[in-house]
């Protein structure tokens, strides 16, 4: 139950790529917490498993700008050239319709834009590893990105994790059991402040 009945809650989650994040936000959509997940747009094309609507809204890079230009994002972002990522307004709207608490799986600049956009409403959370030897591992270990991408994803997270003095809480996933026992208590005691 949601106290804070006439204002939103949300709940953002941002991390370096590899940090575990997704898996957070996963297990936390299955603790029966009410929370619905805020579907992304991105121009970049579907992984495989990936589902249209489920996972993203995959857009084209010219629909993106388009929707862009209509002032359809709340926060949006060029990740790489011509990759783009943002949070539609119309999926803000879908889940606080449900009477259910977004909750965002952003990259660390969308996270930041929401958590300023939202204030006190929303509570950011950084998820990071102990070490960029540790990201190396996880990002080769999942095998979805090349050799390129993996690169280009552990040059980024260095300028990432100096991020994480800008959300509300930093959680350590270096064991995911304790990861997600301390992420629960964390949301909980959120929603029923």
């Amino acid at each position: 139950m949601i106290s804070r009945k006439s204002k939103p809650r949300y709940i953002i989650f941002s991390a370096p790529s590899g940090s575990g994040k997704s898996t957070l936000v996963s297990h936390m959509m299955q603790k029966g917490l009410p929370l619905a997940f805020s579907v992304s747009a991105t121009s970049r094309a579907p992984r495989e498993g990936e589902s249209h609507a489920k996972h993203y809204y995959f857009l084209t890079p010219e629909d993106f700008k388009e929707k862009i230009e209509n002032d359809d994002f709340v926060e949006w972002e060029e990740v790489y050239e011509q990759v783009y990522y943002g949070t539609l307004k119309s999926e803000l709207t879908r889940i606080l319709e449900l009477g259910k608490i977004p909750i965002f799986d952003v990259d660390v600049v969308g996270g930041v834009q929401l958590k300023k956009i939202l204030g006190d409403d929303a509570l950011s959370v950084f998820i990071q590893v102990s070490s960029i030897k540790e990201l190396e591992k996880r990002l080769r270990h999942r095998a979805t990105d090349s050799e390129e991408s993996i690169n280009k994803r552990l040059e980024k997270a260095a300028y990432e994790m100096s991020f994480a003095p800008q959300f509300d809480q930093v959680i350590i996933n270096d064991d995911l059991d304790t990861a997600v026992e301390e992420t629960y208590a964390l949301l909980k005691n959120f929603i029923d402040d």
